[in-house]
């Protein structure tokens, strides 16, 4: 079995999770671990610090992790993004695709004045769908993304060819 280096060695690999025939990156054992998260949010720092963020989005739930984290080194605000019917004021909703059916998520409706510069955070970066979602959120308050964050990417799922056009950091790519 070959090593892993760098922060994939903090990620736990559970075999046949939520259902046989996947391959689950779990991303507790990374925030447990202090070295590995203070590292992993330094590198988002690092690239995001000098683009004049005003809000970072975090996606339910891993998101808001990341995104509560990012938007405090950057001195933006944070605004989540919830699935259907748990924000508790007015939305603006959009349906996606999901492997099996369909699924809704929402945002408040004054969660971003037109022109914001705006980054999206998650923790994974899969088949696309979900962020796309978000994309198309964002884009009805007539703000800029300035790009999107993940923590690992899986790029035999392809979900980059969903977001042609903007800037994405993965910190890990999975080829498998």
């Amino acid at each position: 079995m070959k090593k892993k280096a760098g922060l994939m060695k903090y990620i736990r690999e559970i075999p046949d999770f939520p259902k046989k025939g996947i391959l689950f990156y779990d991303i507790t054992t990374l925030l447990s671990d202090h070295k590995a998260l203070k590292k992993s949010m330094d590198i988002f720092v690092k690239e995001y610090k000098d683009k004049k963020i005003d809000f970072v989005i975090g996606i339910e739930s891993r998101g808001f992790i990341f995104g509560s984290v990012l938007a405090y080194k950057l001195g933006a605000g944070f605004v989540p993004v919830r699935k259907k019917g748990k924000l508790p004021y007015k939305t603006r909703s959009v349906s996606y695709s999901l492997e099996y059916g369909k699924g809704a998520l929402e945002i408040h409706a004054d969660a971003l004045p037109p022109g914001s510069r705006v980054l999206i955070a998650d923790d994974l970066l899969a088949t696309g769908g979900t962020v796309r979602a978000v994309v198309k959120l964002v884009k009805t308050f007539n703000a800029e993304i300035v790009g999107l964050a993940f923590l690992i990417e899986l790029t035999f799922l392809k979900g980059r060819k969903q977001l042609k056009g903007l800037p994405i950091l993965s910190l890990m790519k999975y080829d498998v």
